[in-house]
């Protein structure tokens, strides 16, 4: 049994159409089959609302008067790329403003625009004979420009991995805050009702596919960056009119610690052709299989230290390696249900048909990592491996005199067999003497900042910067330290790795 865009368009255009959300197809697949399924449904709804970070507006602000060809522009102190034509610009969802960092960014400048808001333009250029204006300060709101289009590089994921975190610090990330020693587990997706995941082939879903964007009709414009679907990860690149958009499924957001982001509204409509997307629609959550990356350590392949389903995710804790272990999303399921919703009725309006020619997205290929002239450094390479140590219960003038002689800021404490057990840092002295304390024991840290000798020395360098320390103990898998790495030792190497 096979059916044509054309014939469900007709269907639509006479208002006859029979459309159900993603959620309902699998009861409905199960209790009349894919036969009757195929023949019966024209069209099922798809939602997805979370953080996109590859995402971000083309704006035209129209000629001034003298004109000026902005070579750098600013939306309310988030700068915009201006090197594309003279009153062009593109505002990346992820790019900070000047004056108030990751608490305002690119993301919120294209909520405010499409709220109306006055938006603050400057701009600068050099000036030229026809372009003579070296500066601009004025305000604009969204329909004094001429064109404000929603471009997004990457949308959309077919899935998503999960994020924990092995090690021993709090990590901020654009999976959210990741709590020390798999104290929680974030994922992203909407599991079993997001768009790609109901046409995994991409049967329906291909360029010029009309979609759902941001409270907005839109198109997909092509295959997403990074697009890879040889491992179920593929993305789309989707373009819209800002102008016709809702706040409601587009908001700017800030991930604490991490950025500037964009929160996206999209869902796609399936049109039942045959029994095959039928079938593909009916995919339940229990089905798709997600694997939990360990970013705690920080490479750019990271660990898969378990696999689990959206079922699982959903039903707030999963168990890894015998721990229960509680688990968070970063996308919002009510606002993907509204999407879906709001995407039936303008369906059953009429007010939305399906694209004739589609060009289906390509079905192969891998994403590959950036080509690297020169590798980093790892720490086992760099660090120092005679490392002075102490014991929990010897005393801090020992521990004190060691540290002058040996001009460092930190000594790691270690048990009877070389375990790494705490810290005591010159400022734990200041502790020791205001309450009278004389051991390792009773002022050392036992929240470490170590390394491992497999990290890369950047990874290192941006943790000292962010605990504000000048050396970090390298400790093996089973805790016992081996070495240590300063900043003296890092700076050495980065001029080695720029020469």
């Amino acid at each position: 049994m096979v059916k044509t865009i054309k014939e469900i368009n007709e269907r639509i255009r006479k208002g006859e159409a029979v459309v159900v959300k993603a959620d309902q197809m699998p009861g409905i697949v199960k209790d009349i089959g894919v036969e009757r399924a195929a023949q019966e449904i024209d069209a099922v709804t798809t939602g997805t609302f979370g953080a996109m970070c590859s995402s971000g507006a083309f704006l035209n602000f129209g000629h001034s008067e003298p004109p000026i060809r902005l070579q750098k522009a600013w939306l309310n102190d988030v700068e915009a790329y201006a090197g594309i034509a003279a009153v062009d610009a593109y505002i990346g969802a992820t790019q900070q403003s000047e004056t108030e960092g990751e608490e305002y960014g690119g993301g919120h400048v294209i909520e405010d625009l499409i709220a109306g808001k006055a938006i603050t333009l400057k701009g600068s250029s050099d000036g030229t004979d026809c372009y003579p204006l070296n500066k601009i300060d004025t305000e604009i709101t969204i329909e004094d420009l001429n064109q404000a289009f929603l471009f997004n590089p990457r949308n959309s994921y077919q899935r998503y991995a999960a994020a924990v975190n092995t090690g021993g610090q709090r990590m901020n990330t654009y999976m959210g805050p990741l709590l020390a020693e798999m104290g929680n587990l974030n994922y992203a997706g909407t599991g079993h009702i997001s768009p790609l995941i109901n046409d995994p082939h991409y049967h329906t879903i291909g360029f010029g596919t009309r979609i759902f964007l941001g409270g907005a009709k839109a198109r997909i414009v092509g295959e997403g960056t990074q697009h890879s679907p040889d491992t179920g990860f593929g993305n789309i690149s989707v373009k819209g009119d800002m102008k016709c958009m809702d706040t409601d499924f587009i908001r700017g957001a800030t991930i604490p610690g991490y950025g500037t982001s964009l929160f996206v509204g999209i869902g796609i409509p399936i049109p039942i052709l045959n029994e095959e997307i039928a079938k593909s629609t009916a995919i339940t959550n229990d089905m798709i299989e997600i694997p939990i990356l360990d970013y705690g350590v920080a490479k750019r392949d990271r660990d898969i230290i378990g696999k689990t389903t959206y079922e699982k995710l959903m039903s707030k804790e999963v168990q890894i390696d015998g721990k229960n272990v509680r688990t968070a999303s970063l996308s919002s399921m009510k606002i993907a249900v509204r999407i879906m919703d709001e995407t039936a009725k303008w369906i059953e309006r009429g007010d939305f048909t399906f694209s004739m020619d589609v060009d289906r997205l390509p079905q192969k290929g891998l994403a590959k990592p950036m080509k690297m002239k020169r590798e980093f450094p790892k720490v086992g390479a760099v660090m120092t491996r005679d490392v002075h140590t102490a014991n929990e219960n010897d005393s801090l003038r020992d521990i004190s005199q060691l540290m002058i002689e040996k001009d460092v800021d930190q000594i790691p404490i270690v048990d009877n067999e070389g375990r790494l057990r705490g810290i005591v840092t010159s400022f734990d002295f200041l502790k020791a003497h205001a309450k009278s304390k004389k051991y390792a024991k009773h002022v050392m840290s036992t929240s470490i900042v170590a390394s491992k000798a497999h990290e890369s020395i950047s990874v290192v360098s941006q943790r000292l910067r962010k605990f504000g320390y000048n050396s970090t103990p390298v400790v093996s898998d089973d805790e016992r330290v081996i070495g240590i790495i300063t900043l003296t030792d890092i700076n050495r190497s980065y001029g080695r790795y720029k020469g």
